[in-house]
């Protein structure tokens, strides 16, 4: 019995070095992603396998643009559209996560999720979309650690140049020569908050654009003006 404790302590303790040894790993990343692009990102590296189960020769469309060449436009839609308090907050928005819950008991269902731009990054460059309480709890992790080491500025820089947009797109310069045949930074205020309302489902959306979601949009284009940008 002793022999079995103690073995199963030494697997504990293998384990538990395990997970401190990728917790530093994805620090390790993430500072190094404070001075240099991001190639890839875990959601891309997903939906390029789905595409090519399909399709073997299929690639993703992206294009990194530095911040200065993303339009005022969609930097302002995007704060309004997803997180309105960004430039506040150190990662979490507790007022927003706790509208969330109340809207989502009302409604009997998660219609709502309350995530910042910054937990969305973390997601987008480490996790997957699978839903789990630990996928979660290293979303907050890494949430903390991009908050502590990145600019609110370089978070939504990254955000804006690798989160997905549609099948096979990803970033924003991709997405505005996608579906307006224009680079990024000529972005107008429409199109900007219509790209906007795309990001909660963007490969539904892309094919589904109807009158709801455009009246959303329309909202989001009255929000901009009040949006903090960094």
């Amino acid at each position: 019995m002793k022999a079995l404790l103690r073995r199963a302590g030494w697997v504990g303790v293998a384990l538990l070095a395990l997970l401190v040894l990728y917790q530093l790993w994805i620090f390790l990343l993430v500072l190094w992603w404070s001075h240099f692009n991001p190639s890839s990102t875990s959601f891309m590296d997903i939906r390029l396998d789905e595409l090519q189960e399909k399709r073997p020769n299929a690639e993703l469309r992206h294009e990194w643009v530095p911040y200065e060449r993303i339009s005022i436009h969609l930097k302002r839609a995007v704060i309004a559209a997803e997180d309105d308090r960004f430039v506040d907050h150190e990662g979490f928005d507790w007022e927003g996560i706790q509208r969330a819950m109340e809207k989502n008991q009302r409604k009997g269902r998660a219609v709502a999720g309350g995530s910042t731009i910054s937990q969305q990054l973390a997601k987008n460059l480490f996790l997957s979309p699978t839903r789990s309480y630990f996928r979660k709890a290293q979303e907050a992790i890494i949430t903390v650690m991009i908050e502590t080491v990145w600019s609110k500025r370089r978070i939504l820089e990254v955000y804006l140049n690798v989160v997905e947009w549609g099948t096979g797109i990803f970033g924003c310069e991709a997405a505005a020569r996608r579906y307006y045949g224009v680079p990024a930074g000529r972005l107008g205020p429409d199109e900007a908050a219509r790209l906007a309302v795309m990001l909660p489902n963007p490969r539904k959306y892309e094919k589904q654009f109807g009158p709801r979601l455009a009246a959303h949009a329309a909202r989001i284009r009255g929000r901009m003006a009040y949006a903090q940008v960094p």
